[in-house]
């Protein structure tokens, strides 16, 4: 019988799924040998997988020793990894790799101080050997660079204090070499490790969660949706082995003898409507029927957030390790034009009904970011508005820069409108601005290549306004220092520049 159907694939993880630890006796860490002192860490594999392994792999092979911690930048954090820093020129060094590279795994855990996280080029699947420490918390880089461990020992905080602060020239290379060489690095297993620091679960990305219902909300560009789960829940994105593996799967604490789980396959529907995708997986289904280990309870079609949708509920009786699990499921299929969205619950038959109702929230909160953007709900820097939107959130959805503009967002949010003037600056920049927004993004949406000359165009204005990041706002007169700072840069940028490149030119 096949058992690549989600209900199957749904019932493992609801059986094999144990309570969620970072810190497992038989874990391997990795000890950092330097010159100032050794760095211990330890992984996070249910978030990056593929990334642990590669760094455990490496640090087998001997692939680190000898390399250097070649990029140095105090309050931010050191880099290493590059084996052309074993005896190559500098202007090489940043450079190097192994030949295999690591598709990008991007978690929600927060670049807090001690975090390790994998460096890459602009290309997020660019991820070799190189990593990076860091030394302060550094939380723009969240949710875009690849957190895989934490250093675990106050050995390892001092460590990366003491190479943070060597003297370094330009490209913030060390000086003195030697002091920032891993001599050696070894996989150990943490039963090896004496002094390891008692650390509380990493802190995750606040925006996760949703305010209103205290909810996570889960929301990936590359899937392109974003839904509700129960708060709590260990949400993890497993590899993707065949067409019938979930794409999310949110893991709850038992109630009973298993642990409640829901998960999201994202399936393409190759021009198949809902009735023939149903009567695909029905034909599966009752090979399981007629063996006597699943028994169906009911299905109907219906309609969830307008869509046409089909749900069914059953229930079976499976065997794991020599025990008996009666379970209960119950599965919606939301359909699109291009893909069909199969939510999927299961619990213990005793404990259905405990979490059905945190269920049915996640899958009446699901939508499409696509959708959205296209409704213009998916607005920037003011309230949304009829018509085309926001040119900015057009140009740079799905692409690297739409982390850029959520944060300057939640800028927007939590500095400008919390003033009086900055929230008098909005309500006349909204006018101004969405008198022309919309018609723009209408032609961004029918021009690819006139959106990427737009994205392109911001990409000053938005590093620019980045800025305001950093600065320590307490006042109205230091925001409106600010805010005319950057507005006079954005015009030497945009005006003054051109105009004189122009007039040179010219003349």
């Amino acid at each position: 019988m096949k058992e690549t159907l989600v209900i199957f694939t749904l019932l493992l993880l609801s059986i094999g799924f144990t309570s969620y630890s970072f810190a497992q006796v038989d874990d391997k860490l990795v000890v950092l040998h330097t010159n100032l002192g050794n760095i211990t860490i330890e992984f996070f594999p249910q978030d990056a997988p593929n990334h642990v392994s590669n760094f455990i792999k490496l640090t087998e092979s001997g692939f680190y020793d000898g390399t250097l911690f070649h990029r140095i930048i105090p309050n931010f954090m050191i880099q290493g990894g590059d084996p052309n820093t074993k005896n190559s020129e500098e202007s090489t060094w940043g450079t190097g790799g192994p030949e295999n590279l690591v598709k990008s795994e991007f978690n929600n855990i927060k670049h807090n101080r001690g975090i390790v996280s994998m460096a890459r080029a602009a290309d997020p699947d660019s991820a070799g050997s190189q990593f990076f420490i860091v030394h302060q918390d550094s939380n723009f880089l969240d949710e875009q660079y690849t957190v895989f461990g934490r250093i675990v020992t106050q050995e390892s905080f001092d460590t990366l204090d003491k190479i943070a602060s060597v003297q370094t020239k330009s490209k913030d290379i060390p000086i003195d070499i030697d002091q920032v060489r891993i001599t050696k690095a070894e996989v150990v297993s943490r039963s090896q490790v004496s002094n390891l620091l008692v650390l509380d679960e990493p802190e995750r990305v606040e925006s996760t969660m949703n305010a209103s219902s205290g909810n996570q909300l889960f929301e990936s560009q590359p899937l392109d949706i974003t839904f509700s789960a129960p708060a709590g829940w260990l949400l993890q994105q497993p590899e993707k082995t065949d067409s019938n593996t979930p794409d999310v799967v949110a893991v709850g604490p038992k109630n009973g003898l298993i642990n409640p789980v829901i998960s999201l396959t994202i399936t393409d529907t190759n021009g198949k409507t809902l009735d023939e995708f149903v009567l695909e997986k029905n034909e599966l289904l009752a090979q399981a029927v007629a063996s006597g280990n699943l028994e169906i309870i009911s299905q109907e079609n219906t309609k969830i957030n307008g869509k046409d949708s089909f749900v069914t509920n059953a229930q079976g009786t499976f065997q794991s390790n020599g025990e008996s699990f009666q379970v209960e499921f119950n599965e919606i299929i939301i359909s699109t034009p291009e893909k069909f969205y199969v939510f999927a619950y299961s619990n213990g038959i005793e404990n259905f009904d405990d979490d059905l109702s945190k269920f049915q929230e996640s899958v009446n909160s699901f939508s499409i970011l696509s959708e959205q953007a296209d409704n213009s709900q998916y607005s920037d820097f003011g309230s949304t508005n009829e018509g085309g939107g926001c040119l900015i959130a057009t140009a740079t959805y799905g692409s690297e820069m739409a982390t850029q503009v959520q944060q300057l967002r939640e800028l927007r949010d939590n500095k400008l409108l919390a003033t009086e003037s900055g929230a008098a600056f909005m309500a006349g920049f909204n006018q101004v601005y969405y008198s022309f927004s919309p018609a723009i993004a209408d032609i961004e949406r029918e021009n690819p290549i006139f959106k990427e000359a737009v994205k392109i165009t911001l990409v000053p204005l938005l590093y620019s306004l980045s800025l305001l990041n950093y600065a320590d706002i307490d006042s109205e007169q230091e925001l409106l220092a600010y805010g005319i700072g950057v507005i006079a840069m954005n015009i030497g940028m945009y005006f003054v520049a051109p105009a004189v490149i122009v007039y040179r030119m010219r003349k």
